[in-house]
């Protein structure tokens, strides 16, 4: 690398961007985008290729781009009536009626208004939503460690001897590498779900980019060349080159993996107290613009080292860092791949959590090999990031399987030449020779330093984090008593959050919609009359029947919402964009073009300079998520992320124009005040998946829903994270027996038994000995184990965190303080008189 380049914000180079976002509607549809990506061959569209494939042709990862449909925008009347619906189960009968009168006055107002700009707005932009989604994002001044960035825990590599630190790393760097090279030859598969191509914008923002903070929120910038990765190691930096200007690797696995030894070998140099006063990443978690001040600071000297060394890192391809920690449960991995562990020695932090820089994306290996990925959350999704880890995690696998038989398959179209045969001179200028970033720690920084690495300690001892392994069942067995997945397991969050506070409170699920011209999610609002109902039910004295009816109808009402949440008809993403049109409105942000197209002035891809106040990204757009993407999160989901409900504008300065009444009624507060902040995202190649809670009195819920298991990450700020966890699993454990109690007393089929079980049991075979691991869902749910003397039925009577009270007697007294609430009458004469104040539980 011979000289340092400037990284442009994505929003300059979209800006010379060729392909303008001017074509027809009539181009734009899922038949003509799933026609676009028929048009290559299946060997090219083959998840695992030859080694190489001679009929391998550029094209196919954005074939269909240009001919996805808009994203639409919903009639307004329609997502008023689903906003009220969303909220009738978490207000009082008052509470609800003065909700229906504010959305009845929105109408009748400004709404009409604000959808006319709305559209106008939208003719121009890729999406009606996205720059909204962007400013909420990179106006978020607060710290963006445990705020937004989610994180990917990866299952261990299955060769144990592969699991240290080095061989692990340098695997998973050629595999991302491998990646890397594929979207930028455009050979990377497109996603899609059943048959119809998805959105693959968000892979084209994912390498060489960095959040970039200002005095006026942050931008993204981008190096779309760039070629060099950054190692973190004991919080110091390294950086080598390891692709050509080709796009092709110019280091095999052996290179790497001694480049990284020695990265190793020579931090460990530095005494740990010593490295700990120059762990410049830990100002990446600080205030954003407290980190632009920094950042300023740093580069104020045109040509300064320190300027270097930040744009180097700026523009590295991705982080990695060598973590010298060893997790050995996996609550402590999961904190450590988010926020990284907080180790004061003799008054120093020794933590991995100096070990990170949080504006880029980061592989994270521990000294015993066990590897994740936490990542900037603005343009990418938990479903985007969750590709990325899939294929690394296959790749090392098959990488190992052709060292062994050469003739094993590639998940590539075409791989690079192999390095170790190429001419030296054919790589052109790259450094491949490990260099040490070597920072000028004036005193200034030295100070900043330490106050940011104080307050992120603060950070994370104020939150803490919870991990279920549920090993029991998972989806085989889920599907074969016909529930959906996601809406069984969603169903669990509710029941458990009522078995332990008697209340149910606002939740947040992504649903993904990138079968849209740069979609990004929908937030589906999981809570219902139907889930209220069921979660009554079940903790009520009933009979397994009724509790399974109630079940059911729940799930099948969060199903239909989740398909209408995948379509782009939800509510929060439509109103969200109406009020931010109201705020600039407002804001007379650029008067020229308010009047011109409803009150924006951008390209639509990402965030420019605005003097708005600093917004919630978790508000309508999280992690994240981090980021379900139902079906694929979450997100987003990663996560995202992460949820992520948009934040009330401030209308104080601006006393001549009053808040929308449908924003200004305390039923907006309590929907998007978001206490279950939910996502599923994840496949077999991850254990985990998770971010930090969205609310301070909330939990954050990261899950994967595998074949035979559900993994769970849970996060808070302290309240009863251990106890919620073992309330979800008491939950599962429950629901098993009543679902098992319902198919014996109805006589239903063993959808999970073997045909030649099924026959077994027709012929009456005589048995000698006893049968084991029989029964269906103790194939399906991977091996349940069977009581004696119990009719082959485990016992699930043990209901975890619920064995100490009645559930029964728990559901009469609910009811009874409810039935028991004081009239109207007599909560005006309580008002009357000085009330006392009274010490908060």
């Amino acid at each position: 690398m011979s000289s340092v380049r400037n990284i442009p914000s994505i929003d300059q180079q979209l800006a010379k961007d060729l392909r303008k976002d001017s074509v027809t509607m009539s181009s734009r549809s899922e038949a003509n985008a799933k026609d676009a990506t028929q048009s290559f061959s299946k060997d090219k569209l083959a998840p695992l290729a030859s080694h190489t494939n001679p009929e391998s042709k550029s094209g196919v990862t954005f074939a269909a781009q240009d001919k996805l449909p808009k994203l639409p925008i919903p009639d307004l009347e329609v997502t008023c009536k689903k906003y009220i619906a969303a909220l009738d189960p978490l207000q009082t009968a008052r509470e609800h009626a003065d909700t229906e009168q504010a959305v009845h006055d929105f109408m009748r107002s400004e709404g009409p208004e604000l959808q006319e700009k709305l559209k106008r707005y939208a003719t121009g932009q890729s999406s009606y939503i996205e720059q909204f989604w962007y400013d909420s994002y990179l106006n978020f001044d607060n710290p963006v460690v445990l705020n937004l960035n989610p994180f990917f825990l990866l299952e261990d590599d299955p060769t144990p001897a592969r699991n240290n630190q080095v061989t692990r790393a340098a695997s998973l760097v050629v595999s991302a590498l491998s990646f890397v090279r594929a979207v930028r030859k455009e050979e990377l598969p497109p996603d899609t779900v059943r048959g119809q191509p998805l959105d693959m914008y968000q892979y084209s923002r994912m390498f060489g980019t960095a959040r970039i903070p200002t005095d006026n929120g942050c931008h993204i910038g981008q190096d779309s060349n760039a070629k060099h990765i950054v190692v973190l190691c004991r919080g110091q930096f390294y950086w080598f080159d390891v692709m050509d200007d080709n796009h092709d690797l110019v280091m095999t696995e052996k290179d790497v993996t001694l480049n990284l030894q020695v990265i190793v070998d020579d931090a460990m140099q530095t005494p740990v107290h010593e490295a700990a006063k120059g762990a410049l990443g830990v100002l990446s978690t600080e205030n954003r613009k407290i980190w632009s001040g920094l950042r300023e600071l740093m580069s104020k000297d045109e040509g300064s080292n320190n300027s270097d060394c930040l744009n180097i890192v700026d523009t590295a391809l991705f982080i990695v860092c060598l973590d010298w920690s060893e997790p050995l449960n996996s609550a402590d991995l999961c904190t450590n791949m988010l926020c990284g562990t907080s180790e004061i020695e003799r008054g120093v932090q020794i933590g991995t959590c100096t070990n990170r820089w949080y504006d880029k994306l980061q592989i994270i290996v521990c000294k015993n090999g066990s590897a994740g990925i936490n990542f900037e959350h603005t343009g990418v999704d938990g479903h985007t990031v969750l590709r990325f880890a899939s294929d690394v995690y296959t790749d090392t696998i098959l990488r190992f399987a052709r060292s062994i038989n050469g003739q094993a398959p590639s998940l590539w179209a075409s791989t690079s030449p192999d390095p170790s045969k190429r001419d030296p001179e054919s790589f052109g200028d790259v450094s491949t020779t490990p260099h040490k970033l070597e920072w000028d720690m004036v005193p200034e920084l030295s100070t900043a330093l330490r106050f940011a690495e104080t307050r992120l300690a603060d950070l994370i001892q104020q939150n803490e984090f919870q991990t279920l392994e549920f090993m029991q069942y998972g989806k085989n067995f889920i599907t074969s008593m016909g529930f959906s997945p996601d809406a069984f397991v969603q169903m669990a969050f509710q029941a458990a959050y009522y078995g332990m506070y008697g209340r149910l409170e606002s939740c947040y699920e992504p649903a993904m919609t990138k079968t849209y011209f740069h979609g990004r999610t929908e937030a589906i609002r999981p809570v219902t009359p139907e889930s209220v109902e069921f979660v009554r039910t079940f903790w009520a004295e009933n009979p397994p029947a009724r509790k399974i009816e109630t079940l059911r109808k729940a799930c099948e009402r969060h199903t239909a919402i989740t398909r209408d949440c995948a379509k782009a008809q939800g509510v929060d993403r439509h109103l969200y964009a109406l009020m931010c049109l109201w705020q600039r409105q407002v804001d007379s942000e650029d008067s020229d073009t308010t009047s011109r197209n409803g009150g924006a002035s951008t390209n639509g891809y990402s965030s420019p300079v605005s003097d708005r106040e600093p917004t919630n990204p978790y508000s309508s757009p999280k992690r994240n998520s981090m980021l379900s993407e139902t079906g694929g999160s979450e997100e987003e989901d990663p996560s995202s992320p992460s949820s992520r409900s948009p934040p009330r504008p401030s209308s104080s300065h601006h006393p001549a124009q009053p808040l929308p009444a449908i924003f200004a009624d305390p039923g907006w507060d309590k929907l998007n005040n978001t206490i279950l902040s939910t996502s599923n995202c994840g496949n077999p190649s991850l254990r985990q998946f998770g971010f930090g809670p969205t609310s301070a009195e909330g939990f954050g819920i990261g899950y994967i829903i595998k074949d035979g298991s559900v993994s769970i990450c849970a996060s808070s700020k302290h309240r009863q994270t251990r106890r919620f966890v073992d309330a979800i699993e008491g939950y599962f454990l429950e629901m098993r027996r009543l679902l098992r109690a319902a198919r014996k007393s109805g006589g239903q089929e063993d959808k999970g038994a073997s045909r030649a079980r099924e026959a077994e049991e027709k012929r009456g075979v005589e048995r000698r000995g006893r049968a084991i691991a029989g029964g269906g869902e103790g194939l399906v749910g991977g091996g349940e184990k069977k009581e004696e003397g119990g009719g082959g039925e485990e016992s699930d009577d043990d209901m975890g965190g619920y064995g100490f009270f009645d559930a029964g007697m728990l559901l009469q007294a609910i009811r009874a303080s409810e039935e028991g609430a004081p009239s109207e009458k007599v909560v005006r004469r309580r008002e009357v008189g000085k009330k006392l104040r009274l010490m908060e539980y």
